[in-house]
């Protein structure tokens, strides 16, 4: 393992079915003014409104609601949750959902005492937060982005045709995350599908990178083993808490920094899905799938030994009297007809996109790369290749 690293995640995990309990507690820690957010109002339906509410009403908490979260988040939405924030002076942001609703909390938590426009500083220039920071805490219902632990947050400017994510540092990571597995069940097998992949793909990115022996990469093939048998589960029977919460623990471990630590990273299939979705409004985790074949097809001679490794020790291909070229093709194709078997997106086509659009997408997908870096041209050719 080569290279010196930092490893540091603050944020407090309760797992379990009866993890809100804990939420009492928590609420202890922060002020009188808590800012619910939510989507859609799905919360409502399933009842763990009523619950949280009550919770919060027991703690004697003021309760601000910002509903209306949208699975991808706009600035627009942004700015009218910084204004719902600071006119009540919260003290806490609750975040109530999946990862849109979280990553979104994140950049209303960086915003609100922020005096420039929080786009142009945080998602066009990327700067560090300088001001205060109102803490966030969550409560996942979709397993997926690893929001819960990290300090990613993606924000849309359909305006610009731009879907941009900051990776902010430990101190917006949630100071608590709340993740019950059964909130889970209630989530369409569409998204529960695409929040599986959207997994798979934080995995891939960190494990497609670098030629070291690292720690990093014997975790990361555990991760996807377990992802790969507990999805496979999942797709069949959606109530199956064991494979739910394997793939809810997946989903944190993937994206809480750990498997990162002395790698170099590849985030290009996120680059490309990003753009996708900023251009068609389409579900992150369908917008990776629909450019994983073209993109890990392009890259693959240049990471031959690590395509290998994956065939290997992921899917179990034999490589006995084959090319090493044989080897890691085969891996992919068994990772792909994993993908086709839990129903994901293969192509562009099936989420609207159209070769009329192929420009902007190529225009919003932020250049860089692994084995490979990729220019403007490559990106081109392999957004074609995806329909």
């Amino acid at each position: 393992m080569l290279g010196n690293f930092t490893f540091y995640n603050p944020t407090k995990i309760y797992f379990g079915k009866d993890a809100l309990d804990n939420l009492k507690d928590e609420l202890k820690n922060y002020g009188d003014v808590v800012c619910l957010i939510y989507g859609g109002g799905s919360i409502k339906k399933t009842g763990l409104y009523d619950k949280v509410m009550a919770i919060l009403k027991e703690a004697n908490k003021t309760v601000v609601e910002d509903a209306g979260v949208m699975p991808n988040p706009t600035v627009d939405k942004l700015y009218e949750g910084i204004k719902i924030a600071r006119d009540s002076k919260a003290s806490l942001l609750l975040a109530v959902g999946g990862g849109s609703v979280i990553d979104y909390a994140k950049a209303v938590s960086v915003s609100i005492h922020c005096k420039e426009d929080p786009w142009q500083k945080y998602y066009l220039d990327f700067k560090d937060v300088d001001n205060e920071i109102v803490p966030v805490g969550s409560i996942l219902t979709m397993a997926g982005t690893g929001s819960e632990a990290n300090g990613g947050a993606v924000i849309t400017n359909p305006h610009q045709k731009l879907k941009i994510g900051h990776v902010f540092g430990p101190n917006v990571f949630p100071k608590f995350s709340i993740l019950n597995p059964e909130l889970t069940y209630t989530v369409p097998k569409y998204q529960m599908i695409a929040g599986i992949y959207d997994i798979m793909s934080h995995i891939l990115e960190q494990y497609f990178s670098g030629d070291d022996d690292n720690t990093s990469d014997y975790v990361s093939e555990g991760l996807m083993k377990n992802l790969i048998k507990a999805s496979l589960k999942a797709v069949k029977d959606p109530y199956d808490y064991e494979a739910r919460s394997n793939i809810m623990w997946d989903a944190t471990l993937a994206l809480n920094t750990l498997v990162a630590m002395g790698k170099e990273t590849d985030w290009m299939v996120h680059m490309l899905g990003q753009a996708v979705g900023a251009v068609t409004d389409a579900t992150h985790g369908m917008t990776l799938s629909a450019v994983t074949k073209a993109y890990y097809e392009y890259i693959m001679p240049y990471g031959l030994h690590r395509f290998k490794r994956f065939a290997i020790n992921v899917w179990n291909v034999d490589p006995t009297n084959k090319t090493d070229e044989q080897v890691a093709k085969d891996g992919l194709n068994e990772m792909l007809s994993w993908m086709k078997e839990i129903g994901l997106v293969m192509n562009l086509t099936d989420l609207g996109a159209t070769l009329d659009m192929v420009d902007d997408i190529v225009k919003a997908t932020a250049l860089g790369g692994g084995y490979k870096k990729l220019n403007s041209d490559e990106v081109r050719e392999i957004i074609l290749a995806s329909f």
